[in-house]
Protein backbone atom coordinates (compact mmCIF):
# COMPACT_ATOMS: atom_id res chain seq x y z
CA UNK A 1 0.00 0.00 0.00
CA UNK A 2 2.65 2.48 0.86
CA UNK A 3 4.58 1.58 -2.50
CA UNK A 4 0.91 2.73 -4.55
CA UNK A 5 0.59 5.38 -2.84
CA UNK A 6 4.72 6.76 -3.60
CA UNK A 7 3.05 6.03 -6.90
CA UNK A 8 -0.03 8.41 -6.76
CA UNK A 9 2.50 11.16 -5.08
CA UNK A 10 4.71 10.89 -8.14
CA UNK A 11 1.98 10.81 -10.86
CA UNK A 12 0.74 14.38 -9.42
CA UNK A 13 3.53 15.89 -11.31
CA UNK A 14 2.24 14.61 -14.92
CA UNK A 15 -1.51 15.09 -13.96
CA UNK A 16 -2.01 18.43 -15.58
CA UNK A 17 -0.17 17.90 -18.30
CA UNK A 18 -2.03 14.55 -19.42
CA UNK A 19 -5.53 16.72 -18.93
CA UNK A 20 -4.44 18.38 -21.94
CA UNK A 21 -4.71 15.77 -24.58
CA UNK A 22 -8.35 16.18 -26.03
CA UNK A 23 -7.56 12.25 -27.60
CA UNK A 24 -7.84 13.36 -31.44
CA UNK A 25 -5.54 11.28 -32.67
CA UNK A 26 -3.64 13.79 -34.85
CA UNK A 27 -0.41 11.87 -33.70
CA UNK A 28 -1.68 9.03 -35.93
CA UNK A 29 -0.88 11.28 -39.34
CA UNK A 30 3.09 11.53 -38.07
CA UNK A 31 4.32 8.57 -35.76
CA UNK A 32 6.55 6.86 -37.65
CA UNK A 33 5.76 2.99 -34.65
CA UNK A 34 1.97 3.64 -35.51
CA UNK A 35 2.70 3.93 -39.51
CA UNK A 36 4.31 0.24 -38.83
CA UNK A 37 2.50 -1.13 -36.81
CA UNK A 38 -1.27 0.39 -37.12
CA UNK A 39 -1.71 -0.50 -33.17
CA UNK A 40 -3.69 2.09 -30.84
CA UNK A 41 -1.18 1.17 -28.20
CA UNK A 42 2.10 2.89 -30.22
CA UNK A 43 0.77 5.67 -30.75
CA UNK A 44 1.10 8.82 -28.32
CA UNK A 45 -3.00 9.11 -27.49
CA UNK A 46 -2.72 5.11 -26.49
CA UNK A 47 0.38 6.07 -23.89
CA UNK A 48 -1.42 8.90 -22.78
CA UNK A 49 -4.74 7.40 -21.87
CA UNK A 50 -2.58 3.90 -20.19
CA UNK A 51 -0.85 6.73 -18.08
CA UNK A 52 -4.06 8.08 -17.03
CA UNK A 53 -5.11 4.76 -14.98
CA UNK A 54 -1.24 4.08 -14.58
CA UNK A 55 -1.85 3.06 -10.99
CA UNK A 56 -4.88 0.79 -11.61
CA UNK A 57 -2.74 -0.69 -14.25
CA UNK A 58 0.29 -1.16 -12.76
CA UNK A 59 -1.42 -3.26 -10.01
CA UNK A 60 -2.86 -5.31 -12.89
CA UNK A 61 0.39 -5.78 -15.20
CA UNK A 62 2.56 -3.74 -14.20
CA UNK A 63 5.41 -5.40 -16.70
CA UNK A 64 3.00 -4.57 -19.82
CA UNK A 65 2.85 -1.23 -18.79
CA UNK A 66 6.53 -0.78 -18.43
CA UNK A 67 7.12 -2.42 -22.15
CA UNK A 68 4.30 -0.03 -23.85
CA UNK A 69 5.71 3.16 -22.44
CA UNK A 70 9.21 1.44 -24.08
CA UNK A 71 7.48 1.00 -27.54
CA UNK A 72 8.60 4.82 -28.24
CA UNK A 73 11.07 6.34 -30.75
CA UNK A 74 10.79 9.34 -28.58
CA UNK A 75 11.50 11.19 -31.51
CA UNK A 76 9.00 13.95 -30.87
CA UNK A 77 6.82 13.77 -33.96
CA UNK A 78 3.35 13.32 -32.05
CA UNK A 79 4.35 16.78 -30.04
CA UNK A 80 5.53 19.09 -32.65
CA UNK A 81 2.37 18.15 -34.38
CA UNK A 82 -0.31 18.11 -31.51
CA UNK A 83 -3.45 20.72 -31.86
CA UNK A 84 -3.63 21.08 -28.09
CA UNK A 85 0.36 21.67 -27.31
CA UNK A 86 1.04 18.99 -25.26
CA UNK A 87 4.15 18.03 -23.50
CA UNK A 88 4.69 14.63 -24.97
CA UNK A 89 8.64 13.77 -24.44
CA UNK A 90 8.12 15.58 -21.14
CA UNK A 91 5.62 13.30 -19.92
CA UNK A 92 7.34 10.34 -21.70
CA UNK A 93 10.37 10.72 -20.04
CA UNK A 94 8.89 11.89 -16.21
CA UNK A 95 6.74 8.61 -16.30
CA UNK A 96 9.93 6.31 -17.10
CA UNK A 97 11.52 8.28 -14.34
CA UNK A 98 8.53 7.79 -12.15
CA UNK A 99 8.19 3.57 -13.27
CA UNK A 100 11.26 3.20 -13.01
CA UNK A 101 11.48 4.89 -9.28
CA UNK A 102 8.42 2.65 -8.40
CA UNK A 103 9.55 -0.65 -9.86
CA UNK A 104 13.09 0.03 -9.37
CA UNK A 105 15.79 -1.06 -12.50
CA UNK A 106 17.40 -4.63 -12.71
CA UNK A 107 21.01 -5.11 -11.54
CA UNK A 108 22.32 -4.98 -15.15
CA UNK A 109 20.82 -1.76 -16.01
CA UNK A 110 22.21 -0.42 -13.02
CA UNK A 111 26.09 -1.75 -13.49
CA UNK A 112 26.12 0.21 -17.03
CA UNK A 113 24.25 3.36 -16.38
CA UNK A 114 25.30 4.05 -12.96
CA UNK A 115 28.69 2.23 -12.56
CA UNK A 116 30.01 2.82 -16.11
CA UNK A 117 28.55 5.50 -18.17
CA UNK A 118 28.03 7.94 -15.31
CA UNK A 119 31.67 7.76 -15.08
CA UNK A 120 33.39 8.76 -17.79
CA UNK A 121 36.50 7.76 -17.05
CA UNK A 122 35.61 3.96 -16.33
CA UNK A 123 33.24 3.96 -19.90
CA UNK A 124 36.00 5.40 -21.49
CA UNK A 125 38.44 2.39 -20.70
CA UNK A 126 35.65 -0.28 -21.59
CA UNK A 127 34.90 1.19 -25.00
CA UNK A 128 38.40 1.03 -25.57
CA UNK A 129 38.53 -2.55 -24.82
CA UNK A 130 35.74 -3.52 -26.58
CA UNK A 131 37.36 -1.77 -29.33
CA UNK A 132 40.59 -3.62 -29.03
CA UNK A 133 39.36 -6.48 -29.29
CA UNK A 134 35.79 -5.94 -31.90
CA UNK A 135 37.92 -7.46 -35.33
CA UNK A 136 37.99 -11.13 -33.70
CA UNK A 137 33.63 -11.02 -33.75
CA UNK A 138 33.43 -8.66 -36.85
CA UNK A 139 34.31 -8.74 -40.23
CA UNK A 140 34.18 -5.37 -42.73
CA UNK A 141 30.52 -5.73 -45.21
CA UNK A 142 30.45 -2.66 -46.89
CA UNK A 143 34.05 -0.59 -47.36
CA UNK A 144 32.41 2.66 -49.30
CA UNK A 145 29.98 3.13 -45.84
CA UNK A 146 32.54 1.37 -43.55
CA UNK A 147 29.84 -0.98 -42.18
CA UNK A 148 30.46 -4.60 -40.54
CA UNK A 149 28.42 -7.96 -39.92
CA UNK A 150 28.89 -10.79 -37.18
CA UNK A 151 31.25 -13.28 -38.36
CA UNK A 152 29.93 -16.73 -38.32
CA UNK A 153 30.74 -17.54 -34.39
CA UNK A 154 30.11 -14.16 -32.32
CA UNK A 155 28.58 -12.50 -29.64
CA UNK A 156 27.71 -9.91 -31.77
CA UNK A 157 23.61 -9.69 -33.15
CA UNK A 158 24.07 -11.35 -36.55
CA UNK A 159 21.54 -9.16 -38.66
CA UNK A 160 22.74 -5.71 -37.94
CA UNK A 161 25.51 -3.81 -39.85
CA UNK A 162 26.83 -1.79 -38.07
CA UNK A 163 29.81 1.40 -38.21
CA UNK A 164 32.73 -0.32 -35.80
CA UNK A 165 34.01 1.38 -32.80
CA UNK A 166 37.17 3.94 -33.84
CA UNK A 167 40.44 2.13 -33.34
CA UNK A 168 41.38 5.61 -31.27
CA UNK A 169 38.85 7.81 -29.76
CA UNK A 170 38.69 11.41 -30.28
CA UNK A 171 39.39 12.55 -26.47
CA UNK A 172 42.87 10.01 -27.02
CA UNK A 173 43.56 12.75 -29.93
CA UNK A 174 42.93 15.81 -28.62
CA UNK A 175 42.04 15.60 -25.11
CA UNK A 176 41.92 18.98 -24.12
CA UNK A 177 41.45 22.31 -25.95
CA UNK A 178 41.74 25.83 -24.49
CA UNK A 179 42.31 28.54 -27.18
CA UNK A 180 41.67 32.29 -27.25
CA UNK A 181 38.67 33.90 -29.66
CA UNK A 182 40.19 35.02 -33.54
CA UNK A 183 38.19 36.95 -35.55
CA UNK A 184 34.81 35.98 -34.56
CA UNK A 185 35.49 37.22 -30.99
CA UNK A 186 33.64 34.23 -29.70
CA UNK A 187 34.42 31.47 -27.34
CA UNK A 188 33.20 28.45 -27.83
CA UNK A 189 33.15 25.11 -25.45
CA UNK A 190 32.74 22.13 -27.58
CA UNK A 191 30.50 18.99 -26.47
CA UNK A 192 31.92 16.40 -28.20
CA UNK A 193 29.32 13.37 -26.74
CA UNK A 194 29.79 9.37 -26.45
CA UNK A 195 29.25 8.73 -30.94
CA UNK A 196 31.11 11.53 -31.96
CA UNK A 197 34.35 10.37 -29.22
CA UNK A 198 34.01 6.36 -29.98
CA UNK A 199 32.65 6.23 -33.18
CA UNK A 200 33.09 9.36 -35.46
CA UNK A 201 35.65 10.95 -34.35
CA UNK A 202 36.41 12.52 -37.92
CA UNK A 203 33.39 14.27 -37.51
CA UNK A 204 34.63 16.17 -33.98
CA UNK A 205 37.86 16.81 -35.93
CA UNK A 206 35.87 18.37 -38.85
CA UNK A 207 34.04 20.36 -35.81
CA UNK A 208 37.21 21.32 -34.51
CA UNK A 209 38.61 22.69 -38.24
CA UNK A 210 35.44 24.55 -39.01
CA UNK A 211 35.58 26.64 -35.67
CA UNK A 212 39.48 27.63 -35.77
CA UNK A 213 38.66 28.21 -39.38
CA UNK A 214 36.25 31.10 -38.31
CA UNK A 215 37.78 32.25 -35.49
CA UNK A 216 36.33 30.92 -32.51
CA UNK A 217 38.30 30.28 -29.38
CA UNK A 218 37.49 26.81 -28.51
CA UNK A 219 37.09 25.44 -24.89
CA UNK A 220 37.08 21.56 -24.74
CA UNK A 221 37.72 20.53 -21.28
CA UNK A 222 38.75 16.76 -20.22
CA UNK A 223 36.90 13.64 -19.46
CA UNK A 224 33.86 15.21 -20.68
CA UNK A 225 30.47 12.80 -19.77
CA UNK A 226 27.63 11.79 -21.75
CA UNK A 227 24.93 14.21 -22.23
CA UNK A 228 22.74 11.60 -20.22
CA UNK A 229 20.11 10.94 -23.06
CA UNK A 230 20.24 7.24 -22.24
CA UNK A 231 19.78 7.30 -18.79
CA UNK A 232 16.83 9.54 -18.61
CA UNK A 233 15.46 7.19 -21.23
CA UNK A 234 15.48 4.29 -19.54
CA UNK A 235 14.21 6.29 -16.29
CA UNK A 236 17.59 6.35 -14.39
CA UNK A 237 16.96 9.56 -12.84
CA UNK A 238 19.89 9.01 -10.54
CA UNK A 239 22.66 8.18 -13.53
CA UNK A 240 21.34 11.40 -15.25
CA UNK A 241 21.56 13.95 -12.33
CA UNK A 242 25.04 12.61 -11.77
CA UNK A 243 26.05 12.94 -15.96
CA UNK A 244 24.30 16.36 -15.66
CA UNK A 245 26.36 17.85 -12.79
CA UNK A 246 29.47 16.25 -13.71
CA UNK A 247 29.28 18.34 -17.43
CA UNK A 248 27.90 21.48 -15.85
CA UNK A 249 31.06 21.62 -13.84
CA UNK A 250 33.20 21.11 -16.93
CA UNK A 251 31.86 23.60 -18.80
CA UNK A 252 30.85 26.22 -16.55
CA UNK A 253 34.50 26.74 -15.55
CA UNK A 254 35.29 27.82 -19.69
CA UNK A 255 33.77 31.08 -19.96
CA UNK A 256 32.17 30.35 -23.19
CA UNK A 257 29.48 32.53 -25.00
CA UNK A 258 28.29 29.41 -26.39
CA UNK A 259 27.86 25.42 -26.60
CA UNK A 260 28.13 23.76 -29.70
CA UNK A 261 27.71 20.20 -30.36
CA UNK A 262 27.75 18.41 -33.17
CA UNK A 263 24.96 15.40 -32.09
CA UNK A 264 21.07 16.71 -32.56
CA UNK A 265 19.76 14.28 -29.77
CA UNK A 266 22.47 15.82 -27.78
CA UNK A 267 21.67 19.77 -28.57
CA UNK A 268 18.48 18.61 -27.59
CA UNK A 269 19.47 17.09 -24.37
CA UNK A 270 21.21 19.71 -23.05
CA UNK A 271 18.99 22.77 -24.11
CA UNK A 272 15.40 20.52 -23.55
CA UNK A 273 15.93 17.90 -21.36
CA UNK A 274 17.91 19.03 -18.85
CA UNK A 275 15.87 21.78 -17.65
CA UNK A 276 12.94 19.52 -18.22
CA UNK A 277 14.05 16.88 -15.47
CA UNK A 278 17.09 18.03 -13.48
CA UNK A 279 16.08 19.01 -10.25
CA UNK A 280 19.10 20.65 -9.10
CA UNK A 281 19.56 20.93 -4.72
CA UNK A 282 20.73 24.32 -4.90
CA UNK A 283 19.51 27.66 -6.51
CA UNK A 284 23.10 28.31 -7.53
CA UNK A 285 23.13 25.18 -9.52
CA UNK A 286 19.94 25.41 -11.31
CA UNK A 287 21.38 28.99 -12.07
CA UNK A 288 24.42 27.01 -13.93
CA UNK A 289 22.52 24.81 -15.57
CA UNK A 290 20.11 27.20 -17.26
CA UNK A 291 22.61 29.53 -17.97
CA UNK A 292 24.54 26.58 -20.07
CA UNK A 293 21.22 25.04 -21.58
CA UNK A 294 20.57 29.33 -23.24
CA UNK A 295 23.77 28.98 -24.61
CA UNK A 296 23.90 25.36 -26.14
CA UNK A 297 23.14 25.10 -30.15
CA UNK A 298 23.48 22.88 -32.85
CA UNK A 299 26.78 23.43 -34.75
CA UNK A 300 24.86 24.14 -37.92
CA UNK A 301 22.69 26.60 -36.63
CA UNK A 302 25.79 28.50 -35.21
CA UNK A 303 27.80 28.99 -38.31
CA UNK A 304 24.14 30.32 -40.21
CA UNK A 305 22.65 32.36 -37.13
CA UNK A 306 26.12 33.63 -35.27
CA UNK A 307 28.97 33.60 -37.77
CA UNK A 308 26.82 34.27 -41.06
CA UNK A 309 28.06 31.48 -43.44
CA UNK A 310 25.84 31.82 -46.09
CA UNK A 311 25.94 30.14 -49.95
CA UNK A 312 27.82 32.45 -52.55
CA UNK A 313 25.70 31.28 -55.33
CA UNK A 314 28.41 32.70 -58.06
CA UNK A 315 30.91 30.03 -57.05
CA UNK A 316 28.33 27.14 -58.29
CA UNK A 317 29.85 26.56 -61.43
CA UNK A 318 28.66 22.93 -62.77
CA UNK A 319 28.42 20.63 -59.22
CA UNK A 320 29.54 16.95 -59.35
CA UNK A 321 27.87 15.55 -56.44
CA UNK A 322 24.26 15.44 -55.47
CA UNK A 323 23.39 15.24 -51.80
CA UNK A 324 20.02 14.84 -50.10
CA UNK A 325 19.13 15.65 -46.94
CA UNK A 326 17.73 13.52 -43.81
CA UNK A 327 16.66 15.98 -40.69
CA UNK A 328 16.93 14.37 -37.56
CA UNK A 329 13.97 14.38 -35.46
CA UNK A 330 15.29 15.80 -32.63
CA UNK A 331 17.09 18.68 -34.35
CA UNK A 332 14.10 19.79 -36.88
CA UNK A 333 11.04 18.74 -34.58
CA UNK A 334 12.58 19.57 -31.34
CA UNK A 335 14.40 22.79 -31.57
CA UNK A 336 13.39 23.67 -34.86
CA UNK A 337 16.80 23.66 -37.07
CA UNK A 338 16.44 22.81 -40.29
CA UNK A 339 17.44 25.28 -43.04
CA UNK A 340 20.72 26.03 -41.46
CA UNK A 341 22.26 22.38 -42.69
CA UNK A 342 20.63 23.04 -45.71
CA UNK A 343 22.51 26.47 -46.18
CA UNK A 344 26.07 24.61 -45.28
CA UNK A 345 25.35 22.45 -47.71
CA UNK A 346 24.55 24.34 -50.40
CA UNK A 347 27.91 26.70 -49.13
CA UNK A 348 30.05 23.75 -50.79
CA UNK A 349 30.43 25.02 -54.40
CA UNK A 350 30.76 21.21 -55.52
CA UNK A 351 27.61 19.83 -54.47
CA UNK A 352 24.38 20.12 -55.56
CA UNK A 353 21.27 19.87 -52.63
CA UNK A 354 18.57 17.59 -53.78
CA UNK A 355 15.18 17.04 -51.34
CA UNK A 356 14.36 13.75 -50.54
CA UNK A 357 10.22 13.44 -50.25
CA UNK A 358 9.27 13.33 -46.76
CA UNK A 359 13.44 14.49 -45.71
CA UNK A 360 11.55 14.82 -42.11
CA UNK A 361 10.23 11.24 -41.92
CA UNK A 362 11.98 9.54 -38.98
CA UNK A 363 15.05 6.88 -39.77
CA UNK A 364 13.59 4.91 -36.54
CA UNK A 365 16.95 4.90 -34.70
CA UNK A 366 15.47 6.10 -31.60
CA UNK A 367 18.77 5.80 -29.54
CA UNK A 368 17.84 2.57 -26.75
CA UNK A 369 14.54 1.56 -28.56
CA UNK A 370 16.60 0.08 -31.74
CA UNK A 371 18.42 -2.06 -29.23
CA UNK A 372 15.20 -3.45 -27.79
CA UNK A 373 12.92 -3.16 -30.83
CA UNK A 374 15.65 -3.76 -34.15
CA UNK A 375 13.15 -5.66 -36.49
CA UNK A 376 10.68 -2.51 -36.02
CA UNK A 377 13.45 -0.19 -36.15
CA UNK A 378 15.04 -1.76 -39.49
CA UNK A 379 11.74 -1.57 -41.00
CA UNK A 380 11.10 1.90 -40.42
CA UNK A 381 14.65 2.37 -41.75
CA UNK A 382 14.01 0.91 -44.71
CA UNK A 383 11.12 2.92 -45.37
CA UNK A 384 13.86 6.13 -44.96
CA UNK A 385 16.14 4.44 -47.13
CA UNK A 386 13.54 4.00 -50.01
CA UNK A 387 13.22 8.23 -50.20
CA UNK A 388 17.31 8.20 -50.15
CA UNK A 389 17.51 6.20 -53.61
CA UNK A 390 14.17 7.67 -55.26
CA UNK A 391 16.26 11.08 -54.70
CA UNK A 392 19.05 9.60 -56.90
CA UNK A 393 22.59 11.34 -54.86
CA UNK A 394 25.70 9.90 -54.44
CA UNK A 395 25.85 11.69 -50.49
CA UNK A 396 23.11 11.60 -48.23
CA UNK A 397 23.97 14.03 -45.43
CA UNK A 398 22.40 14.26 -42.06
CA UNK A 399 23.47 16.29 -38.69
CA UNK A 400 22.95 13.67 -35.76
CA UNK A 401 25.59 10.61 -35.31
CA UNK A 402 22.61 8.12 -34.21
CA UNK A 403 20.86 8.53 -37.60
CA UNK A 404 24.15 8.08 -38.75
CA UNK A 405 24.26 4.23 -37.06
CA UNK A 406 20.70 3.99 -39.02
CA UNK A 407 21.40 5.16 -42.32
CA UNK A 408 24.86 3.37 -42.75
CA UNK A 409 22.92 0.38 -41.10
CA UNK A 410 19.83 0.46 -43.73
CA UNK A 411 22.20 1.31 -47.07
CA UNK A 412 24.40 -1.51 -46.26
CA UNK A 413 21.94 -3.97 -46.42
CA UNK A 414 20.40 -2.94 -49.00
CA UNK A 415 23.65 -3.42 -50.70
CA UNK A 416 23.64 0.24 -51.75
CA UNK A 417 26.80 2.47 -52.19
CA UNK A 418 25.32 5.91 -51.27
CA UNK A 419 27.42 7.46 -48.76
CA UNK A 420 26.60 8.90 -45.15
CA UNK A 421 28.43 12.12 -44.24
CA UNK A 422 27.45 14.81 -41.36
CA UNK A 423 26.84 18.47 -42.70
CA UNK A 424 29.94 19.70 -40.70
CA UNK A 425 32.37 16.92 -42.91
CA UNK A 426 31.15 18.26 -46.29
CA UNK A 427 30.96 22.02 -45.01
CA UNK A 428 34.80 21.40 -43.96
CA UNK A 429 35.85 19.51 -47.14
CA UNK A 430 34.58 23.03 -49.20
CA UNK A 431 36.37 25.58 -46.92
CA UNK A 432 39.59 23.45 -46.41
CA UNK A 433 40.21 22.84 -50.54
CA UNK A 434 37.44 25.07 -52.11
CA UNK A 435 37.15 25.62 -55.63
CA UNK A 436 39.40 28.27 -57.33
Amino acid sequence: MSDMKKLAELMKDLESSLSICTRCGMCQAVCPLFLETGREADLARGKLALLDGLIQEMLRNPDGVIERLNRCILCGSCESNCSSGVSVLEIFFKARKVISGFKGMSSAKKIILRQMLAHPERFDLLISFAAAFQNLFSRPVNRELGTSCARFISPLPSDRHFIPLAAEPFHKKKPFMDTSPGKSGLRVGFFVGCLLDKMFPDIAEATIEVLQYHGSGIWMPENQGCCGIPAIGEGDITAFEHLVRHNIDLFDAGNIDYLVTSCATCTFTIKKVWPMIFEPDSPDLRSKMERLSQKTMDINQFLVTILGVSPDEKQKLCPTRRITYHDPCHLKKSLGVWAEPRVLINADPNSCLVEMDEADRCCGMGGSFNLHHYKLSSEIGEKKVSRILDAGCQIVATACPACILQLSDALSKSGNQVQVKHVIEIYRDSIVDPVS
